[in-house]
């Protein structure tokens, strides 16, 4: 299925007075007034990425009078982090949210949310830049799990870790080394789970400020699992710990 775009700004700020959720908003370099001003308002009061772009970017969206704005609509809605806490709790969960960092393969972040569905996570907690698009093909490859799941949107991991503390959440950052093992971790308490990329994993500080560390043993003439893999595996103990399955 085609990306469904929002070309012009009239209709890219009536979208976002609307609510209505962005994927990506694309401007054109230089693009001035008072309506581009009210977009990128509204687009970082919403949290949508937007990207400057040259024209000739914008031309290969469209060929009509875009005026230098093109937006491409989301196939899921964001939520702001809080909201998607306030809910889980209201409905008298505990916590188990999925943030994905740096992850810009369509189809490892579809598999990641269709493990965090299936094995009891409540959330995918996505950074505005630096991530994959959640489109028809991260939704077919989720097999459905991406219109189940809450998807919270933030600035960054920053932003996230800040939010994610003051709720009393327990956050366990991956690492190829020196972290404990994945039994080790009281998967029964509030916890976000931070995946991230495979090529260079999480930043340092994103590690150091983390609750704690967790590991996968794995084989050692290798040196990494696939990323959907490794968040399967890990989102099995919490399921296994939590007992959120019965036979």
């Amino acid at each position: 299925m085609a990306e469904q775009l929002i070309i012009g700004r009239h209709p890219v700020v009536e979208a976002l007075r609307a609510g209505r959720p962005l994927q990506t908003i694309y401007l054109q370099r230089k693009a001035g007034g008072e309506l581009i001003r009210e977009i990128l308002q509204l687009a970082r009061q919403q949290q949508v990425p937007v990207k400057q772009v040259p024209a000739e970017k914008l031309q290969k969206f469209s060929r009509g009078h875009h005026q230098g704005c093109i937006a491409i609509a989301s196939a899921v809605a964001y939520y702001d982090l809080q909201d998607v806490i306030n809910h889980i709790v209201e409905a008298g969960q505990t916590p188990l949210l999925v943030m994905a960092l740096g992850i810009t393969d369509v189809r490892n972040l579809g598999a990641i949310a269709r493990s965090a569905f299936c094995l009891g996570a409540q959330a995918l907690i996505l950074p505005e830049k630096d991530t994959a698009p959640i489109n028809e093909l991260a939704i077919k490859t989720a097999a459905g799990a991406l219109h189940h799941l809450m998807v919270a949107r933030v600035s960054g991991w920053k932003q996230a870790y800040e939010v994610l503390k003051l709720n009393g959440i327990h956050i366990v950052a991956t690492g190829v080394h020196n972290g404990v093992l994945p039994d080790r971790i009281d998967w029964n308490q509030p916890i976000a789970l931070v995946l991230g990329s495979e090529d260079s994993g999480l930043p340092k500080p994103c590690m150091e400020q983390a609750d704690a560390v967790v590991t996968i043993p794995i084989h050692p003439d290798f040196d990494s699992l696939n990323v959907s893999v490794a968040a399967g595996i890990l989102l099995y103990q919490a399921a296994m710990q939590r007992q959120t399955f019965h036979q």
